[in-house]
């Protein structure tokens, strides 16, 4: 990958601009501000890998310090009152529901950019993950359903079919050259498909209710913002605004609320605009420079935003928000559960508990490994560059990993608290399992196992933009 590594501030020092635009602040100091290092840091997947353990740990020390603490303060309710109409949700729910919105508007822009312009829009390079993906889908499903095929805890065999991506890419960027690219380029892959198939699973089995009147309104509001990709509207105002209203409408309409983000984020346009708008870039900026007033700066503003996709532009705005706030929050208000004997004891002979940690070890490791083996087997597509079939597999067991969506569908999918504790608890052990043998099954077998394709392996494709580094930049 030929790319730099470094980050748009120091290119632009590189290329003799200062660090930032606009003059610089009296209080700026060398001695304050954070590092390049650092920043780039925050701004990966694996920083948000991080936060979410740390956040995870706080969570379930909180949780098992005597008292109700952890609970309470997570069940105090806002209530929202507007004249005779008003709304109460407690804290963890405004974080599920509504600061979640945030996390799922990111993945349906990931989802849409990728099927557009990015990996997904190779049909030989994406078969495999796909495929692979159903495998993920479909075989920890199944298992969970053979633990617990009746009664209220069988609602629970969504829990397990989810890869948590942040954690993924997170353990693998602590492989380093050991781990081909191509590998990471695999998985996430696999993830974008995988977050696809567990938003459908929560939009068509983990919703109760709906409201008829209010599922009409979310209808006509989708067609709003249809209407405006349609008619090429690429300021991001008018769509923040219509996604707002959506949120309102899903939320009213009885089907989960986060589904609004996703919605919104497919919807967002991923297309280049049109070389034309440079031209204008420069015209306006040209005028800037002869006299710099309010409005001539906004408008020289507004044509240099207008070059970049409004996908993208959102994109770069709330991952950061998503990455290092919401998911870490997200962690903090669900993953705490008490750990004391009590609690355990009754988690070691649950079919609840057993039946996740079974289903997201085994079902992803053995489903994504088969389903995508078999791609590569019968030729359907292939996996370029050096990547092996110890990568595959270990790789495979890593996507075991199920953590935000997991807990996220373990809140949808029971109203017992026992049933939820038990569910929590294996989907800590499980994902830390997948965790600790994915990352070993990678390192061992990684170097043993034959490649995945000798075909196109010395011209492997272009990796987007992610948390790896290539390492001959080390």
């Amino acid at each position: 990958m030929a790319s730099d590594d470094r980050g748009p501030a120091a290119n632009a020092v590189g290329s003799g601009l200062s660090i930032g635009p606009g003059p610089t602040t009296r209080l700026t100091s060398s001695r304050t501000s954070v590092s390049p290092r650092a920043l780039q840091f925050l701004s990966k997947e694996s920083g948000s890998a991080g936060l979410l353990l740390a956040a995870t740990v706080l969570a379930l020390a909180w949780a098992n310090v005597p008292g109700t603490g952890y609970d309470s303060f997570w069940h105090t309710e806002v209530v929202l009152q507007i004249g005779s109409w008003s709304t109460a949700l407690d804290f963890q729910h405004i974080v599920n529901d509504a600061a979640m919105a945030i996390f799922f508007l990111v993945v349906g822009l990931e989802i849409s950019r990728e099927v557009t312009v990015g990996e997904l829009t190779d049909r030989r390079t994406v078969i495999v993950p796909v495929l692979g993906a159903i495998g993920g889908l479909v075989l920890p499903a199944l298992i969970y359903l053979a633990f617990q095929p009746t009664g209220p805890a069988a609602a629970g065999w969504g829990i397990p079919i989810s890869t948590d991506t942040a954690f993924l890419l997170g353990i693998l960027a602590l492989f380093g050259p050991r781990c081909p690219d191509q590998i990471r380029l695999f998985l996430l892959t696999l993830a974008i498909v995988d977050d696809i198939g567990a938003i459908t699973v929560m939009a068509i089995f983990y919703t109760d209710d709906v409201s008829l009147p209010a599922l009409g309104v979310v209808v006509v509001l989708i067609a709003v913002l249809v209407f405006m990709r349609w008619a090429r509207m690429w300021t991001l105002r008018p769509y923040i605004l219509v996604g707002i209203a959506l949120w309102c409408a899903v939320f009213e309409s009885g089907l989960h609320p986060t589904l609004a983000g996703v919605i919104l984020g497919v919807i967002i346009p991923t297309a280049a605009v049109e070389p034309e708008q440079r031209e204008r870039v420069r015209a306006y900026g040209r005028l800037a420079i002869q006299r710099a007033d309010a409005t001539r700066a906004r408008l020289a503003s507004a044509a240099v935003r207008a070059t970049v996709p409004a996908n993208e532009r959102l994109q770069d705005s709330l991952h950061p928000v998503s990455a290092l706030v919401v998911v870490p929050l997200f962690g903090l208000a669900n993953a705490g559960v008490a750990l004391n004997a009590d609690a355990l004891s009754a988690a070691s002979s649950s079919s609840v508990t057993i039946g996740i940690i079974v289903a997201l070890v085994v079902g992803n490791g053995v489903g994504i490994s088969i389903a995508a083996g078999l791609a590569l087997k019968f030729g359907l597509g292939y996996l370029p560059g050096q990547v092996r079939y110890g990568h595959l597999i270990g790789g495979a067991v890593l996507a075991g990993i199920g953590f935000t969506i997991s807990l996220f569908i373990t809140d949808l999918a029971f109203d017992d608290p026992v049933l939820q504790q038990d569910a929590k608890i294996g989907v800590l052990v499980g994902s830390a399992i997948a965790a600790i043998l994915g990352s070993v099954l990678l390192r061992y077998l990684g170097e043993r196992l034959p490649l995945c394709s000798l075909a196109d392996a010395d011209n492997p494709p272009s990796l987007p933009v992610g948390p790896w580094i290539d390492p001959t930049l080390r």
